[in-house]
């Protein structure tokens, strides 16, 4: 019965699960890429071990109590069993009163879980940037699909008119190959932007947790600009003072400065206060070897232990950990270098989308005219199926090109949230 259900399982577990189809907005894929991405989990998992490992290092400076026996049958002299004389019963209570490496081991426990806190934080800034970078990259060809879809039945119109026209003699044959020719083109183009999608939605949903299989549609909406800092320098400011990652690397260069000096500290003396009771026995033959014999007996005291020669791999283990303090500083310099670069350069990039979005929107409303112009002149005989079916297609491309430079200036304004740590917020 018990392989039965194992066998049953492993089906089960090995059994695919069927795809779904997903419509979500920009805001539904953030909340729920920051509650179920991957990477997300392991961060805070990384930071419930940290909070723990601060009770493992801190354990040996609270009490310890120990209960037990040590009974045993004595020849002779009644000799020591583990360190203690032989007892029916024996209790023994520990607690390290001074302790400098262990007090300073405790501090820099603490300070990478404080460290781990800020490593989740850039986690899920990092995550929703590119959870949002991905959604708009499918939203792109998903629309772009349907600009390539239509040029392409233009274009099938466009290539009936021509044949037609090659038939009654009016147009050469070439005519004809050429417009058979852009339609091919244009038909391949929606396949590949096809594929494109597949691709990027498979990425997205491995972003948000979900199947890959599963097919992710981004819902029709109307995105307000977010909120950006008032000015360049104010941004830089704000990157450079609330940025996890160099709140993160600080905090690796405390620890580290921490783990140097417990190091170091390890030739100070160690202070321990330890009670015993010990519950003995006659047959033990105490009365023959000593002057009297009481039953129950107890000891409390300090137990005090100096180093009397300094260690060379403690002294080896602190200049370890000083070198790699330094490796952090250069880190942390390099990093706020960096920081501030991207914050600017996100800046430059807004600038330059913004300029471009609205050449782009001023050449759709100059082919849309276009077109109006020859629907115009086609009622009035003046122009031809063909002069317009083609200015609808270049009226497409004019979409198209508005659609990127929408989504170069969304991708500038996220990336500079992003330096500034208010992309969670702007999203949500």
């Amino acid at each position: 019965m018990k392989k039965l259900i194992i066998v049953f399982c492993a089906a089960c577990a090995s059994y695919p699960v069927a795809a779904e189809n997903r419509t979500l907005s920009l805001k539904q894929a953030v909340e729920l890429a920051l509650r179920e991405n991957p990477d997300i989990t392991l961060a805070r998992l990384e930071e419930q071990r940290t909070a723990l490992n601060v009770q493992v290092v801190k354990e040996p400076l609270l009490p310890r109590v120990f209960a037990g026996s040590g009974l045993a049958y004595s020849n002779g002299f009644p000799m020591s069993i583990d360190g203690t004389a032989p007892s029916i019963v024996e209790a023994k209570a520990v607690r390290t009163m001074y302790s400098r490496p262990q007090g300073l081991q405790v501090a820099q426990a603490r300070e990478n879980a404080v460290g781990a806190t800020y490593s989740t934080a850039a986690t899920r800034e990092e995550v929703a940037l590119r959870t949002a970078t991905l959604f708009l990259d499918l939203e792109k060809a998903t629309r772009a699909i349907d600009l390539a879809t239509k040029q392409a039945e233009e274009l099938s119109r466009v290539a009936a008119l021509v044949r037609l026209r090659v038939g009654e003699g009016k147009e050469k044959e070439i005519e004809g190959r050429r417009a058979a020719l852009n339609v091919a083109r244009a038909r391949q183009k929606a396949g590949m932007l096809g594929s494109q999608s597949r691709r990027l939605s498979a990425s997205l949903a491995t972003v948000l947790g979900l199947n890959p299989a599963d097919t992710i549609v981004p819902a029709s909406e109307e995105r307000a600009n977010p909120a950006l800092p008032s000015s360049e320098e104010d941004s830089v400011r704000e990157a450079l003072n609330d940025n996890p990652e160099i709140r993160k690397l600080e905090s690796d260069l405390a620890a580290k400065n921490l783990q140097m000096r417990s190091f170091k500290a390890m030739r100070y003396p160690k202070v321990d206060l330890v009670a015993q009771y010990g519950l003995f026995a006659k047959f033990n033959h105490y009365t023959d070897y000593f002057r009297t014999f009481q039953r129950n007996n107890g000891e409390i005291g300090l137990a005090v232990s100096v180093p009397l020669f300094a260690n060379a791999q403690d002294e080896a283990q602190a200049a370890q950990a000083e070198v790699d303090g330094q490796r952090i500083r250069t880190e942390l310099q390099r990093l706020r270098g960096r920081v501030e670069t991207d914050t600017r350069q996100a800046w430059e990039e807004i600038g330059e989308a913004e300029t471009a979005q609205e050449v782009a929107r001023l050449d759709l409303d100059l082919a849309r005219e276009q077109v109006n112009l020859l629907l115009a002149q086609l009622e009035e005989g003046k122009a031809t199926l063909k002069d317009v079916e083609e200015a609808r297609y270049g009226e497409h491309e004019k979409w198209m090109q508005l659609y990127d430079a929408r989504a170069s200036l969304e991708r500038a304004q996220f990336q500079l949230l992003r330096q500034t740590r208010m992309l969670v917020a702007a999203l949500r």
